[in-house]
């Protein structure tokens, strides 16, 4: 059997029907923004990965500081015991986030670092012995495939076998312009009963769902509600983390501070799975006690990983560079010139962008859907013409890494145009 042959025996891939999709392509190599399969064509990665290799493949400088961590420890329990890694990676973390985040809780990627901050949130009232167990969310959310995160996320086609075991949610509509105003009334009415014990949604980009993009002055306005009835906030920076939305976080656009941030995907530079969970001082200090059911009784065997701190240590590294910042402001505007240039597109339902994140939602004739036919159309369209984009349905997004160059940026607009020329109405 070749290799392929091989996958197709023994492989099970992720958010694929092995029926009726294609067999996947045979990556051989990786470097910067292109992936090369093995009849030797070349892709531009124009998702990183799964939204997670923000500088590019095959970055020396992250290699080497896994390369020089390995020579020294590979991994260690990660209670009772503690490595230098994990100490810079968390001091680092805490000086790149406001005041008051400042304890830092280690997991292996986003799903996790969700169900460390729904438990913390849970159990922080709990320890407090306040009758708070409600969480709210936002309509049309990601976060993540385990059962906590898929509980406060999208319910639908995605979820359908598994939402009798899901716990209660209250959800709010997704915050266009139009509804904000009783968006905020609503947050009020059920925050004021004091049941909540948190609110999560991701700040500014709902990602899976299309790339949806809501106002900061919704996102303030309503963290600021919920502080007012002692609500705790998560954000999931997950995907909007490490300069997506053009600054550090997305929190960076706003004046409120949350009291627990999740982090994951670009945190390594895409390079190794990691998770970190940021709390507030005061909601570590509600599980400091003599009594030890107290304690916060969850871990992980790879919590705390000194290879994966290594490498989110060297990214961060990379992310303090001018360079690394003036190719983020550089993919931004760019992508904002050629947002105007298709806007006004017969193919073009809506086009919008924020920081290196560019969307275009397409024209179809039914409902905007992850399952738009349109969809296989656009990947294949993509593939033949060396971009490797998954649409979200009908909406095709690019989220490149920050090391993509100007000809790699031309070419990506330009074969974006050539789709909507081949489907215009």
């Amino acid at each position: 059997m070749n290799q392929i042959e091989k996958d197709q025996e023994f492989v099970w891939h992720p958010f694929t029907q092995i029926k009726t999709e294609a067999t996947p392509i045979h990556i051989v190599k990786a470097k910067g923004a292109t992936l090369i399969d093995a009849a030797g064509k070349k892709y531009i990665d124009c998702n990183s990965s799964w939204w997670v290799n923000i500088h590019g493949h095959g970055n020396k400088f992250i290699g080497r500081a896994i390369s020089e961590q390995f020579k020294k420890i590979d991994h260690i329990i990660f209670a009772g015991a503690t490595h230098d890694k994990a100490i810079e990676l968390a001091e680092k973390i805490v000086n790149k986030l406001p005041s008051p985040l400042s304890k830092v809780f280690f997991s292996d990627d986003g799903s996790t670092a969700i169900e460390v901050a729904l438990k913390m949130a849970i159990q922080y009232w709990h320890n407090k012995n306040e009758n708070r167990k409600k969480i709210l969310a936002i309509d049309g959310a990601y976060h993540g495939d385990t059962f906590g995160a898929m509980s406060v996320g999208e319910r639908g086609v995605f979820n359908i076998p598994f939402e009798p075991l899901f716990f209660h949610v209250d959800f709010l509509d997704f915050p266009t312009i139009e509804k904000e105003k009783e968006l905020l009334t609503k947050a009020h009415e059920l925050l004021k009963t004091n049941e909540f014990a948190a609110l999560i949604l991701e700040p500014l980009v709902q990602g899976s769902a299309g790339m949806r993009i809501y106002r900061p002055e919704f996102l303030d306005e309503l963290v600021k509600i919920a502080k007012k009835h002692k609500t705790l906030v998560i954000f999931d920076e997950v995907m909007t983390g490490w300069g997506r939305t053009g600054k550090w976080f997305a929190l960076d656009h706003i004046q409120e501070i949350p009291d627990i941030v999740c982090l994951s995907k670009g945190l390594t530079g895409g390079v190794l799975p990691l998770g970190l969970t940021v709390a507030t001082k005061e909601i570590f200090n509600a599980f400091l006690s003599d009594e030890k059911r107290k304690a916060f009784l969850h871990g992980h065997s790879f919590t705390g990983n000194p290879l994966a701190c290594a490498a989110a240590c060297a990214s961060i590294d990379i992310m303090e560079s001018q360079k690394t910042w003036e190719s983020i402001e550089r993919i931004s505007s760019r992508n904002q010139h050629f947002l105007q240039e298709i806007r006004n597109h017969s193919a073009v339902k809506d086009a919008r962008c924020l920081g290196t994140i560019l969307a275009i939602e397409i024209n179809v004739s039914n409902e905007s859907s992850y399952f738009n036919s349109i969809r296989d159309e656009a990947y294949h369209f993509f593939l033949e013409n060396g971009l490797w984009i998954r649409p979200l349905g009908n909406v095709i997004f690019v989220n490149p890494p920050y090391c993509l160059t100007h000809s790699e940026q031309n070419r990506i607009f330009a074969i974006l145009k050539s789709f909507l020329k081949k489907i215009e109405i």
